[in-house]
């Protein structure tokens, strides 16, 4: 009798009984949303119809009292969308989850639980080298919403707000050109008989895009420049009209900036935003232009930029009005709730269908990208590099 050589058992052989896939259990989320006290935030990361849209699903939502007051909404919105709104602060911060538009301080994430999941903003710029040891010691797993990818690979969060930016960027300029103590009294219409409003773009990016739909709107003639040919030819196509674009050349800029009545800055830097105008420049100009600096959240790219506040915004030098206020969003306060709010709320929703963090993550390229601290573990390379931090690829971690 032959022997059949196989690397099987016998046992392994035998008809087995049939695996079926066990049903994913969907996770109920239990949110924390406390009241901003950053200065100069005015936002909230969830519209009282997103809060509706989760509790009706089952999630619960706990609320500060007043959180979105300087949002224009009211906590008796937010009881009647089914949130729970509780003046308790270290209440609120016990939740398994946090949402909060700023970072939060290391006095906030010491009224957190071990283990807490936090989505903010990160603000790289701002932040300290004890914020992160501040998470990692409570082993929190922390989110950006900023580093959160699309499927197309492009930054909703950034995208969302560089819009609003760049449109709040010409009617912060239209309001400034107006008679007062300092303003032109010029209208940005282009009424019959009168030549348009001069505005000089830098930046072809989204800001600057539209930056530029806004003043053509308004009836504003158009320049814009940036060092990308792509960017530039990317904008005249989205505007779907011709208009001036030139790259950056000392010559050309300062001709342009000669004859403007407003300038927009919109670039963006690796680490800094580079200088482009020099004060040389700004001396040129007309006197009463009016400045506004949308780069100076990352340094400014007026070399004449200095930063200032929503309760003082403008600063005269060299007689042209410099606009240099960071986080324009937080001005139209709701307009940007209920920006993030859309975008956050389904990948909220994600999360609970997925049956928690730990799983989304792993079917989300996006959101997993959004991870820069995972149970206290560092994992984004740049704010390691920033820091000195060590740091572990979060591929490693979750896969």
């Amino acid at each position: 009798m032959s022997i059949t050589n196989t690397p099987f058992t016998k046992q392994q052989l035998l008809p087995q009984e049939e695996k079926l896939e066990v049903a994913r259990k969907k996770s109920d989320l239990f949110i924390g949303i406390p009241k901003e006290i950053s200065h100069q935030e005015r936002r909230i990361c969830l519209t009282p119809d997103a809060v509706n849209s989760l509790t009706y699903h089952g999630h619960r939502v706990m609320i500060e009292a007043g959180a979105g007051l300087s949002s224009s909404y009211s906590d008796k919105e937010y009881t009647e969308a089914g949130a729970e709104v509780t003046k308790d602060t270290k209440k609120v911060f016990s939740c398994p989850m946090i949402l909060k538009v700023e970072p939060a301080t290391t006095a906030e994430i010491e009224m957190m639980n071990p283990k807490t999941i936090l989505i903010s903003a990160i603000q790289i710029k701002t932040c300290k080298k004890c914020y992160f040891e501040a998470l990692a010691k409570k082993k929190i797993t922390a989110i950006a919403f900023e580093y959160i990818k699309d499927e197309d690979g492009s930054y909703p969060a950034v995208k969302s707000l560089s819009e609003i930016a760049g449109t709040a960027s010409i009617l912060i300029a239209a309001e400034l050109m107006i008679t007062n103590d300092f303003g032109k009294g010029l209208l940005f219409g282009n009424i019959t008989g009168v030549p348009p409003t001069d505005v000089v773009i830098l930046g072809a990016g989204t800001v600057g895009e539209f930056a530029a739909k806004t003043a053509i709107g308004l009836g504003a003639s158009v320049k814009v420049f940036d060092n990308s040919i792509t960017k530039l030819r990317r904008l005249q196509n989205n505007l779907n009209q011709r208009i001036f674009t030139s790259t950056i050349q000392p010559k050309a800029l300062l001709k342009a900036l000669r004859r403007c009545d407003v300038a927009i800055g919109a670039m963006r830097g690796i680490d800094r935003c580079p200088i482009i105008v020099t004060e040389t420049m700004v001396e040129h100009m007309k006197n009463g232009a009016v400045i506004v600096d949308v780069s100076i959240d990352t340094g400014g790219c007026f070399e004449t930029s200095e930063v200032t506040s929503h309760e003082k915004p403008t600063f005269i030098k060299n007689n042209v009005l410099h606009y240099c206020v960071p986080n324009i969003p937080s001005r139209y306060s709701k307009t940007a709730s209920l920006s993030i709010s859309n975008i956050i709320s389904p990948y909220l929703m994600h999360i609970a269908d997925k049956g928690g963090i730990e799983t989304a993550i792993r079917f989300d390229k996006g959101l997993k990208n959004g991870i820069y601290m995972y149970h206290g573990i560092l994992t984004n390379s740049a704010i390691g590099d920033w820091f000195d931090l060590p740091n572990n690829d979060i591929n490693l971690l979750v896969f």
